[in-house]
């Protein structure tokens, strides 16, 4: 017979929040209320400061990582996020998180360990980058005559092997967090049979006023994104559908990329 996690106090509850891919105007209206109800708030890197204005009530706590550099270890937050919510007799925790909860967020960690330690929690998805950054450069991961399928992939060689193989019948790859081995995956990736003049381009800083793309092809994206110095947080697409950029762009040219940049320089 296996001991069972000690009840929480009753107050105890985590709400796992996506909070979007940069723009604080792409987060959820649930989770704007989840933050408004928060005790406590713990954030990462990509997160926009901008959204903790919605809970000036909360104690905030950075836990974010950039790159390959940890401020915090995963198996840290997680035991913060059970520490606060048992914490006083009991405290709403919102985790807030780049992106979507579940999309490479190790948010499935997160929630693993609320289970572990009987805290009850929710999740609040969020808008992925996966999609948001590429739709603000003008290209839809998706469209009815060029592109059918679409693939999330970590670009983190840490994760594990890719096995891009598997990934012969895909129209559309969307490389996460790849940024730094762009370079070795675009070789893996013509290795595997994608064709290297299949267009592409790297979104840096995606749905935000610090926004840049770099375009090219499979076979010369990486030597384009090192050329125009696009660094994390970047997301780079595979794909036939990027050419589709020279005509849809619409975010670069737009009073509010405008208006953010503004936003951007201000709190700078």
């Amino acid at each position: 017979m296996t001991d069972a996690a000690p009840a929480p106090p009753s107050r105890a509850f985590v709400s796992l929040i996506g909070a979007g891919p940069g723009d604080p105007g792409l987060l959820t209206l649930r989770g704007a209320q989840a933050l408004r109800e928060a005790d406590v708030v713990l954030f990462d890197y990509l997160a926009n400061p901008e959204l903790l204005r919605h809970c000036p009530q909360a104690e905030t706590i950075y836990v974010g990582k950039k790159g390959f550099s940890e401020y915090i270890s995963q198996e840290q937050i997680n035991a913060l996020l059970v520490e606060k919510a048992r914490e006083g007799g009991g405290k709403r925790v919102a985790r807030l998180k780049g992106g979507d909860v579940f999309v490479f967020g190790r948010g499935g960690e997160e929630a693993e360990a609320c289970v572990a330690a009987g805290v009850p929690f929710e999740v609040i998805p969020g808008v992925t980058s996966a999609v948001a950054a590429p739709a603000y450069a003008g290209i839809p991961v998706t469209h009815r005559e060029l592109a059918r399928s679409f693939a999330v992939l970590t670009g983190n060689t840490q994760e594990g092997g890719a096995h891009y193989e598997r990934l012969s019948g895909v129209d559309t790859l969307v490389l996460l967090m790849g940024v730094r081995n762009l370079e070795a995956i675009s070789a893996d990736l013509v290795a595997a049979g994608r064709d290297p003049q299949t267009p592409a381009a790297t979104v840096q800083w995606g749905t935000t006023g610090r926004q840049r793309v770099a375009t090219g092809t499979l076979g010369t994206i990486a030597q384009a994104v090192r050329e125009a110095g696009l660094e994390a947080p970047a997301v780079t697409v595979v794909g036939e559908v990027v050419r589709l950029r020279e005509s849809l762009r619409w975010f670069e040219d737009s009073d509010l990329f405008r208006r953010l940049q503004a936003a951007e320089a201000e709190a700078r």
